[in-house]
């Protein structure tokens, strides 16, 4: 069969011994699409924890002549798919609470309730959970959760709120949080499948037996690139390597787990490093957006309230204490440092994208990407005047390039009404908006 001749179904997926590999955009598949020259949406939402140093973060000029700042310094490649929002306010019911408040509200704008346990959560549904039942109709998956820190947790953290809602920013319903997934091995998995079991033993005994999920589908992998043209053949390679290279590196972290602790049931695929961590689960995140297997991807970069420390950069500190800096000028330089790196991985990671075809563009041209805080100082944890970016083309609709300062009291729900407008899923309101906005189109 000379595939390059015939159209190949977009949702064709190659099957191999407990792996379902799903296909890249082709050219080949392009006349088997309705309406193919509209892009494809796609919408993502990245959240860091304990506030940012606003001082280092905001542009003094607004327009499009801004100049980056400190710690938005890493961005600057991506100015013509960058829009700094400054201004928006995310505030509810005066109370206590504010790291479990910051992180319930960013996407839901409802504030969390005061709970007796787990069976008492309520918020709102998320604006991730919204495009999700629209986009997932057409995907596999219709929404992808990522996290790295783990989602576990148990009992109350502060004010009477859960530490449930620290450790989510996705809400299902109103009662219903959805758990964020920091394990790799297991993001791999939910993507491509494993062997179908739980028990670690014969997951240990698929690998060994097929080395790779590649391998397992190896066979069909070739027949398919015989048919197609160079181009093809081109995008098939660098997305065949891109997860080969994810899997190894999941195996490293698991061989190296299970080393040093021997009586584990299941080696987890979290790397030690945390800079490893955070570019394997970018990595999946840009493969699950690469073969459409979901259009909505979320991810914490911590938890609210997160004492993880980092000493990559130096920094032996707890986050969490950190982030109460009381203006003390050698904590705010470490916080300013923290802030800089979380952006540092944001780029490499829209770097990948701006790289990847999709259609007439790339990944970069085709998300509306939400990145930002629950709240803005940390010493205080103040809701007003959040750090949000916007990043990506939005398939054109986005006017990127710019700094945009809002009046004083607007609100980050009307940020969430008009991208969801944007997006073509219409709602009345959410949480409490109450219009949409102007400056973003």
């Amino acid at each position: 069969m000379i595939i390059s001749k015939m159209a190949i179904d977009r949702r064709m997926m190659l099957r191999g011994i407990g792996a379902t590999l799903a296909l890249p955009m082709l050219d080949a598949m392009v006349p088997a699409l309705t309406g193919a020259t509209k892009p494809t949406q796609r919408f993502g939402a990245i959240y860091v924890p304990n506030g940012i140093v606003m001082e280092n973060w905001t542009p003094a000029a607004e327009g499009a002549e801004f100049k980056f700042s400190p710690i938005l310094k890493p961005l600057e490649p991506f100015r013509d798919r960058l829009l700094v929002l400054t201004g928006l306010d995310s505030v509810g019911p005066d109370g206590g609470g504010g790291h479990p408040r910051a992180s319930t509200r960013f996407l839901t704008n409802v504030p969390p309730r005061e709970t007796r346990g787990l069976a008492d959560l309520h918020a709102g549904v998320s604006m991730d959970q919204i495009v999700a039942k629209e986009f997932g109709r057409d995907t596999q998956l219709a929404s992808l959760e990522l996290a790295l820190e783990s989602s576990e947790s148990a009992g109350t953290c502060s004010s009477g709120l859960s530490c449930a809602y620290t450790s989510t920013i996705c809400w299902n319903s109103p009662s219903t949080p959805l758990p964020m997934e920091h394990d790799p091995r297991a993001v791999f998995e939910r993507l491509f499948g494993d062997s179908g079991s739980t028990d670690p033993s014969v997951r240990r005994a698929r690998m060994q037996e097929d080395g790779s999920l590649l391998d397992s589908v190896s066979q069909k992998v070739a027949q398919l690139a015989r048919g197609l043209g160079a181009g093809d053949r081109a995008k098939l390679d660098e997305y065949f390597t891109a997860i080969r290279d994810v899997e190894r590196r999941i195996q490293k972290a698991e061989q190296k787990n299970s080393q040093e602790v021997l009586l584990t049931a299941s080696p987890a695929g979290v790397p030690d490093s945390f800079d490893e961590h955070a570019r394997l689960m970018y990595d999946l995140f840009a493969l699950a957006y690469q073969v459409d297997l979901t259009r909505v991807v979320t991810f914490m970069i911590g938890r609210e309230s997160s004492g993880r420390t980092f000493p990559e950069l130096g920094i032996p500190d707890a986050h969490h204490p950190l982030s109460h800096h009381q203006n003390d000028p050698t904590r705010l330089a470490k916080l300013t440092k923290i802030n800089t790196y979380h952006l540092t991985l944001f780029a490499r990671f829209l770097e990948k994208l701006r790289a990847t075809a999709d259609g007439d563009g790339s990944l970069l041209d085709h998300v509306t990407m939400v990145y930002g805080a629950g709240m803005s100082n940390g010493n205080g944890h103040v809701p007003t005047n959040l750090p949000i970016l916007l990043a990506g083309g939005g398939c054109g609709q986005i006017k990127s390039g710019r700094h945009v300062r809002f009046a004083k009291g607007t609100r980050l729900a009307n940020l969430h009404l008009t991208l969801l407008d944007m997006m073509g899923v219409r709602v009345e309101q959410i949480g409490d908006s109450t219009g949409e906005l102007g400056a973003i189109s």
